[in-house]
């Protein structure tokens, strides 16, 4: 059955920019598309193809950028393309004339791509470029710097379903439960009530004001959006997610936190540490309970829908059944995972390793430019604390009895500290960017 909703034609943002490498191919994945982002050496901007070299269809991002040319290059046999995606050359070839009277035949496919509000963005479509010109980008108001917002990205992959990750962001009435000690307090859980401000295929809008006058946007296929009010004094802040289904079983989010005030505080903190004090604990929260959750609906779902599975009686959770409703009557209730060559199986086992599940570094660090940077310097200094601590140790050692007090102890006493700082990037700061337990009976 065709789904009145076209996922593929849509504008998704798959990275902010500051996390891509413009010297070297990123791969990426999105509604089962293998992708490969790149910068022309030349250019201002990024270019997205998918992910497969046209001769023997090896991955382009395992390629590089040519020193010479600016080009993309493919690793398998050095066959080169611009960025339209025009193969420029193949090394193999007897008559450079094989390559001009063959472009068409010869280039790889290349999407939409625009950049806007720090973000890359593509069109997963690459059939359809003149609607791709004329369809908006689904923009935030709130990453306006002209009137006066400052915000910071994160970006992480998840371990369940796209549908899932919507639902769950819908949901405000989980954070002092689920997020108890990071964002909430579960003795300060009260009612939310939702109301559901209209409803339309390429929109759902919300409204709550239990504590701030807040607005709830989704905007399919992937911006859902919080917009918060302080009050009087013009404080505005927000949450901006962009959630997005990668394959069966896994999604990413984009977040974006933004606000109006306190802005130098915002510029003092360092964006590797809100992503490993904050940002991923909530995340860590949701991933041990969500990742299950969607086990048993799947479970449910071979003999029931969810409106029986689920039990709703409160307005809290409108907008979880508004959203559910939208996917069924627009998406029958499926991604188009088939139109990509994916096959769904009923439903997926548990995943019972906590440390596969909760892994930040593949979920995250390896793609967020600021926590790999923060991560390659706690791992330099480690090596330097140790050092000075063993040099420093066998220094002292050799000094004459004449100076082993004088200088030895206070030199032992810096190699001490030097040892307990070493200590603590090791066993309590490094595994921040790897792995972190999550236990909410603990919490």
């Amino acid at each position: 059955m065709q789904s009145e909703f076209n996922f593929f034609q849509n504008w998704y943002p798959i990275s902010p920019i500051e996390d891509l490498d413009p010297k070297r191919p990123t791969p990426a994945t999105l509604l089962g598309l293998r992708l490969v982002i790149w910068k022309p050496k030349y250019s201002e901007t990024y270019r997205v193809f998918l992910d497969q070299c046209p001769h023997r269809l090896a991955p382009l991002s395992e390629g590089r950028i040519d020193d010479k040319t600016g080009n993309l290059m493919c690793s398998y046999h050095g066959w080169q393309f611009d960025e339209q995606g025009i193969c420029t050359h193949i090394p193999q070839a007897e008559n450079p004339e094989l390559v001009s009277k063959n472009q068409e035949n010869l280039c790889a496919v290349t999407l939409p791509v625009r950049q806007e509000q720090d973000l890359l963005w593509v069109w997963l479509d690459a059939k359809s470029g003149d609607v791709a010109a004329t369809t908006p980008l689904p923009l935030s108001p709130q990453l306006d710097a002209s009137k006066g917002f400052v915000w910071s990205s994160f970006v992480r992959d998840l371990e369940y379903d796209w549908q899932t990750l919507i639902e769950n962001v819908a949901d405000p009435s989980h954070v002092p439960f689920a997020h108890h000690g990071v964002q909430g307090d579960r003795q300060k859980a009260k009612p939310i009530p939702i109301k559901i401000v209209q409803s339309t295929p390429n929109l759902i809008e919300a409204t709550t004001s239990r504590r701030f006058q807040t607005t709830i946007t989704f905007e399919p296929p992937c911006r859902l959006e919080y917009a918060m009010s302080l009050g009087d004094f013009g404080r505005q802040f927000g949450l901006i997610t962009y959630c997005m289904p990668v394959c069966p079983g896994k999604s990413r989010i984009v977040a974006l936190f933004t606000r109006n005030f306190a802005k130098t505080f915002h510029h003092l903190t360092p964006r590797w540490w809100e992503h490993i004090s904050e940002r991923n604990a909530v995340i860590d929260g949701d991933m041990i309970l969500l990742q299950q959750q969607e086990y048993f609906l799947q479970q449910r779902k071979t003999a029931e829908s969810w409106k029986t599975a689920y039990k709703l009686p409160t307005s809290a959770d409108r907008l979880v059944i508004e959203f559910r409703n939208w996917f069924d009557k627009y998406c029958h209730g499926q991604l188009p995972w088939s139109e990509v060559g994916i096959s769904v199986p009923e439903f997926r086992d548990i995943n019972n390793n906590r440390e596969q599940i909760l892994d930040r570094y593949k979920q995250h660090t390896q793609y967020c430019s600021s926590c790999r940077g923060a991560l390659k310097v706690v791992q330099r200094l480690q090596v330097v604390l140790l050092a000075y601590f063993a040099i420093t140790v066998c220094g002292v050692a050799i000094l004459p009895d004449a100076l082993r007090v004088k200088l030895g102890l206070p030199l032992i006493l810096t190699a001490l500290l030097g040892l307990a700082a070493y200590a603590w990037l090791k066993f309590w700061l490094s595994p921040k960017f790897y792995f972190v337990d999550y236990v909410h009976a603990d919490k």
